[in-house]
């Protein structure tokens, strides 16, 4: 007889989107829906739950048929640098303007791998950068500053 592999983690996992996606589908259901070319307040939360349900019931039949490869230990320096970063947009982004604010949250944001040098997280942060600014300022013609009064001399 073959024995039944199983991803603990994967089916954890699909199993919160699954909750999630059903818990804000049944608290959509108190809204008006509406129609699919008049749409209600409660159609878009309703179209994104149920995408979060099929997915996570994905994640959770994949987990059953493949075995897991084991957890590495608590990723504290990835929760150290990675979760600060947005939070220090944030605060940053009226004082600094998109350009340095996303420039030292990518900066920031370089240091949750082991592999990365001070060299090379100072030429992905600018090429980000400059990216973002060519796509979203540019590109779209978003209005939002790209130096803010911090740094304008």
């Amino acid at each position: 007889m073959k024995s039944i592999s199983f991803d603990t983690t994967n089916a954890i996992c699909g199993a919160l989107f699954v909750a999630t996606g059903a818990f804000f589908a049944f608290q959509s259901l108190g809204l008006d829906l509406g129609t699919t070319l008049r749409m209600g307040p409660g159609y878009f939360p309703l179209l994104l739950s149920a995408v979060l349900v099929l997915l996570g019931a994905i994640i959770f039949i994949q987990a059953l048929r493949v075995e897991g490869e084991p957890v590495d230990p608590f990723a504290w320096r990835g929760m150290l640098f990675i979760l600060p970063a947005p939070v220090f947009f944030g605060l940053t982004v009226r004082g600094l303007g998109f350009a340095p604010a996303l420039f030292f949250t990518a900066f920031i944001a370089c240091f949750a791998s082991r592999k990365m040098n001070v060299v090379f997280a100072l030429i992905l942060s600018l090429l980000l950068t400059l990216f973002s600014v060519a796509v979203f300022s540019y590109g779209l013609g978003l209005p939002f500053e790209r130096f803010g009064p911090w740094v304008r001399f």
